[in-house]
């Protein structure tokens, strides 16, 4: 599912108009990004939880010609379900 498939979704459950689903759906992720960028997680209830991960630097050996390589530190997006979600996807 894309983003022009959710706001349909959304469009055709809230009988909005696309739209208003559009701006609906936009103004989430915005939320989401803005907080996200803060640092702050966001937890959606029966769903699950988006928050930063901070990866340690570490140091990489390629196995063919056994060069190291070091990747610095870094902070990555993480999503992690809710039990809910869990169960639903069994």
């Amino acid at each position: 599912m894309n983003k022009l498939d959710l706001v349909s979704e959304v469009a055709l459950k809230t009988h909005l108009s696309k739209k208003t689903a559009e701006a609906a759906v936009e103004a989430v992720f915005e939320l989401v990004e803005k907080s996200l960028v803060k640092g702050v997680p966001v937890k959606v209830s029966g769903f699950g939880t988006f928050e930063i991960r901070h990866r340690k630097a570490r140091v990489y050996v390629k196995p063919r010609t056994t060069n190291k390589i070091s990747a610095p530190a870094t902070k990555v997006i993480a999503f992690k379900p809710s039990k809910a979600l869990k169960e639903k996807i069994k």
